[in-house]
Protein backbone atom coordinates (compact mmCIF):
# COMPACT_ATOMS: atom_id res chain seq x y z
CA UNK A 1 0.00 0.00 0.00
CA UNK A 2 2.90 2.24 1.04
CA UNK A 3 4.28 2.31 -2.59
CA UNK A 4 0.98 2.65 -4.44
CA UNK A 5 0.37 5.75 -2.16
CA UNK A 6 3.91 7.16 -3.05
CA UNK A 7 3.30 6.16 -6.71
CA UNK A 8 -0.18 8.05 -6.42
CA UNK A 9 -0.16 11.26 -4.58
CA UNK A 10 -3.60 12.21 -5.23
CA UNK A 11 -4.70 8.47 -3.92
CA UNK A 12 -2.60 9.48 -0.35
CA UNK A 13 -4.73 12.75 -0.06
CA UNK A 14 -8.73 10.86 -0.95
CA UNK A 15 -7.34 8.71 1.74
CA UNK A 16 -6.64 10.95 4.01
CA UNK A 17 -9.71 13.07 4.07
CA UNK A 18 -12.00 9.85 3.81
CA UNK A 19 -10.04 8.96 6.88
CA UNK A 20 -10.82 11.97 8.13
CA UNK A 21 -14.57 12.02 7.15
CA UNK A 22 -14.99 8.92 9.13
CA UNK A 23 -12.88 10.13 11.92
CA UNK A 24 -14.94 12.72 12.78
CA UNK A 25 -18.07 11.37 12.38
CA UNK A 26 -16.78 8.68 14.67
CA UNK A 27 -15.90 11.44 17.15
CA UNK A 28 -19.54 12.96 16.92
CA UNK A 29 -21.26 9.37 16.99
CA UNK A 30 -18.89 8.43 20.52
CA UNK A 31 -20.15 11.67 22.19
CA UNK A 32 -23.92 11.18 21.40
CA UNK A 33 -23.64 7.54 22.63
CA UNK A 34 -21.99 8.56 25.19
CA UNK A 35 -24.23 11.82 26.31
CA UNK A 36 -27.59 9.48 25.81
CA UNK A 37 -26.33 6.89 27.96
CA UNK A 38 -25.00 9.45 30.62
CA UNK A 39 -28.68 11.50 30.55
CA UNK A 40 -30.31 8.10 30.52
CA UNK A 41 -28.47 6.74 33.40
CA UNK A 42 -28.75 10.16 35.34
CA UNK A 43 -32.67 10.16 34.53
CA UNK A 44 -33.01 6.42 35.92
CA UNK A 45 -30.77 7.16 39.49
CA UNK A 46 -32.96 10.01 40.00
CA UNK A 47 -36.29 8.09 40.09
CA UNK A 48 -35.40 4.24 40.03
CA UNK A 49 -38.93 2.97 41.01
CA UNK A 50 -40.30 4.72 38.11
CA UNK A 51 -37.47 4.08 35.59
CA UNK A 52 -34.92 1.40 36.54
CA UNK A 53 -37.31 -1.10 34.08
CA UNK A 54 -35.45 1.33 31.51
CA UNK A 55 -32.13 -0.21 32.73
CA UNK A 56 -29.69 -0.78 29.47
CA UNK A 57 -32.77 0.02 27.17
CA UNK A 58 -31.19 2.99 25.79
CA UNK A 59 -29.15 0.81 23.91
CA UNK A 60 -32.01 -0.43 21.53
CA UNK A 61 -33.18 2.99 21.35
CA UNK A 62 -30.00 4.48 19.96
CA UNK A 63 -29.97 1.32 17.83
CA UNK A 64 -33.16 1.92 16.44
CA UNK A 65 -32.29 5.55 15.89
CA UNK A 66 -29.10 4.93 14.23
CA UNK A 67 -30.61 2.33 11.91
CA UNK A 68 -33.22 5.25 11.19
CA UNK A 69 -30.41 7.69 10.44
CA UNK A 70 -28.20 5.22 8.50
CA UNK A 71 -31.87 4.49 6.15
CA UNK A 72 -31.89 7.86 5.54
CA UNK A 73 -28.23 8.20 4.95
CA UNK A 74 -28.57 5.03 2.40
CA UNK A 75 -31.32 6.23 0.89
CA UNK A 76 -30.15 10.15 -0.01
CA UNK A 77 -28.51 10.48 -3.45
CA UNK A 78 -24.93 10.27 -4.31
CA UNK A 79 -23.46 13.81 -5.58
CA UNK A 80 -20.06 14.38 -6.67
CA UNK A 81 -18.33 18.03 -5.20
CA UNK A 82 -18.21 19.46 -8.73
CA UNK A 83 -21.85 19.02 -8.71
CA UNK A 84 -22.80 20.63 -5.30
CA UNK A 85 -20.80 23.61 -5.95
CA UNK A 86 -22.19 23.62 -9.41
CA UNK A 87 -25.61 23.75 -8.37
CA UNK A 88 -25.17 25.96 -5.35
CA UNK A 89 -24.98 29.25 -7.59
CA UNK A 90 -28.11 28.17 -8.86
CA UNK A 91 -29.43 27.55 -5.67
CA UNK A 92 -30.93 31.13 -4.93
CA UNK A 93 -32.89 31.32 -8.33
CA UNK A 94 -34.70 28.18 -6.66
CA UNK A 95 -34.96 28.82 -3.09
CA UNK A 96 -38.92 28.22 -3.40
CA UNK A 97 -37.99 24.93 -3.68
CA UNK A 98 -38.32 22.76 -0.16
CA UNK A 99 -35.63 19.98 -1.50
CA UNK A 100 -32.23 21.99 -2.60
CA UNK A 101 -31.56 21.70 -5.99
CA UNK A 102 -28.63 19.05 -6.34
CA UNK A 103 -29.61 17.35 -2.83
CA UNK A 104 -27.87 14.78 -2.05
CA UNK A 105 -24.34 13.62 0.01
CA UNK A 106 -21.23 13.28 -1.55
CA UNK A 107 -19.25 10.22 -1.33
CA UNK A 108 -17.29 11.69 1.31
CA UNK A 109 -20.20 12.76 3.43
CA UNK A 110 -21.69 9.14 3.38
CA UNK A 111 -18.85 8.05 4.51
CA UNK A 112 -18.78 10.50 7.85
CA UNK A 113 -22.16 10.10 8.29
CA UNK A 114 -22.61 6.34 7.65
CA UNK A 115 -19.69 4.28 8.44
CA UNK A 116 -18.28 7.37 10.79
CA UNK A 117 -21.24 8.85 12.72
CA UNK A 118 -23.71 5.39 12.78
CA UNK A 119 -20.89 3.19 13.46
CA UNK A 120 -20.08 5.21 16.40
CA UNK A 121 -23.20 5.74 17.15
CA UNK A 122 -24.99 2.20 17.13
CA UNK A 123 -23.73 -0.34 19.89
CA UNK A 124 -24.19 -3.71 18.46
CA UNK A 125 -21.65 -5.27 20.58
CA UNK A 126 -22.76 -3.55 23.70
CA UNK A 127 -25.87 -4.59 22.59
CA UNK A 128 -24.99 -8.36 22.56
CA UNK A 129 -23.24 -8.23 25.60
CA UNK A 130 -26.55 -7.07 26.90
CA UNK A 131 -28.11 -9.86 25.90
CA UNK A 132 -25.69 -12.18 27.03
CA UNK A 133 -25.86 -10.55 30.19
CA UNK A 134 -30.11 -10.69 30.59
CA UNK A 135 -29.40 -14.49 30.22
CA UNK A 136 -26.82 -14.78 32.74
CA UNK A 137 -28.81 -13.68 34.95
CA UNK A 138 -32.25 -15.93 33.90
CA UNK A 139 -33.66 -13.28 32.46
CA UNK A 140 -34.85 -15.03 28.91
CA UNK A 141 -38.09 -13.20 28.32
CA UNK A 142 -36.62 -9.70 28.79
CA UNK A 143 -33.21 -10.73 26.66
CA UNK A 144 -36.06 -12.13 23.92
CA UNK A 145 -38.09 -8.96 24.09
CA UNK A 146 -34.97 -6.90 23.70
CA UNK A 147 -34.10 -8.98 20.81
CA UNK A 148 -37.18 -8.46 19.57
CA UNK A 149 -37.12 -4.23 19.88
CA UNK A 150 -33.83 -4.19 18.55
CA UNK A 151 -34.07 -6.34 15.56
CA UNK A 152 -37.39 -5.42 14.60
CA UNK A 153 -37.11 -1.82 15.26
CA UNK A 154 -34.08 -1.11 13.99
CA UNK A 155 -34.97 -2.86 10.63
CA UNK A 156 -38.57 -1.17 10.69
CA UNK A 157 -36.55 2.58 11.60
CA UNK A 158 -34.33 1.55 8.72
CA UNK A 159 -37.14 1.24 6.30
CA UNK A 160 -38.75 4.26 7.29
CA UNK A 161 -35.66 6.45 7.10
CA UNK A 162 -35.23 5.77 3.20
CA UNK A 163 -39.09 6.00 3.05
CA UNK A 164 -39.02 9.51 4.17
CA UNK A 165 -35.38 10.54 2.26
CA UNK A 166 -36.92 8.72 -1.05
CA UNK A 167 -39.99 10.86 -0.23
CA UNK A 168 -38.74 14.21 0.08
CA UNK A 169 -36.62 13.90 -2.40
CA UNK A 170 -39.72 12.82 -4.52
CA UNK A 171 -41.77 15.90 -3.08
CA UNK A 172 -38.78 18.56 -3.94
CA UNK A 173 -39.05 17.40 -7.96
Amino acid sequence: FILSVKAHPSVSTMVVADAAAIGAGAVCGALCRHHVGQSVTKQIAKDPKRYGHLTGWHTAGINVLGSFILGGVFATPVVSETAKSAKSSTAATSAASKVPTGFGLTPRAKLLAGVGFCGSFTTFSTYSVDIVNMIGRGEAARALGYVAVNNVGGVSAAAAGMLLVRKLISSGK
